[in-house]
């Protein structure tokens, strides 16, 4: 897929600070930075989210790819992957997001949160009161609301992202973490 829209030129001092944290220019940067405000916004916000310590980085991470896994934003599991690598993250499991439901890498409240991931992204979502209280027990309120919140924010990049016709641009070639397949559901395409 190609991008949408096309590249806007981004402000040097933009450009470098983005080739200094990653190495390159985020494409959905460059999209999004036909509107500088938003763009700025955006990316203030992200950075906000990822300071937020209550739920935990690895909950979180695992989240954001159970997210991107489903919607198919195959950008978000690429940088997933690279943040995991850059916050010496479990690169194993990492790798095996995509695949939650058939992978034995994952502990109980790892697939409880990937699976609430997914029960927040479904259209309409389908979160039940027994798994928001199932996590909640165990991850408390603060972790708890993070955590949602953090979702629905990734769930605003992601699916941008697929619109936009943003896809993934090599940045988990840095930590030697293939892009998994995707398993297809009814109707969607592979993302890989």
């Amino acid at each position: 897929m190609a991008l949408r829209v096309p590249k806007a030129e981004l402000p040097a001092e933009v450009k470098e600070s983005m080739i200094e944290q990653l190495g390159d220019v985020p494409e959905n940067v460059e999209v999004l930075w036909h509107s500088p405000a938003l763009a700025r916004d955006n990316l203030e916000f992200g950075g906000k989210a990822g300071a937020w310590s209550a739920a935990g980085k690895s909950l979180k991470s695992f989240a954001h790819m159970a997210v991107a896994a489903q919607v198919g934003c195959s950008w978000c599991l690429d940088v997933g992957y690279f943040q995991a690598h850059n916050d010496d993250l479990d690169l194993a499991k990492a790798s095996q997001v995509p695949r939650w439901r058939t992978s034995d890498v994952f502990t109980p409240l790892e697939r409880d949160v990937m699976e609430y991931a997914e029960a927040m992204s479904n259209t309409p979502p389908t979160v039940t009161d027994e798994q928001y209280a199932g996590l909640l027990e165990r991850l408390g309120p603060a972790a708890m609301v993070e955590l949602t919140v953090h979702i629905a924010y990734v769930n605003m990049a992601t699916r941008a992202n697929v619109a936009n016709g943003v896809t993934s641009q090599g940045f988990s070639d840095a930590c030697e973490i293939p892009l998994a397949e995707v398993q297809e559901k009814p109707g969607t395409a592979s993302t890989a």
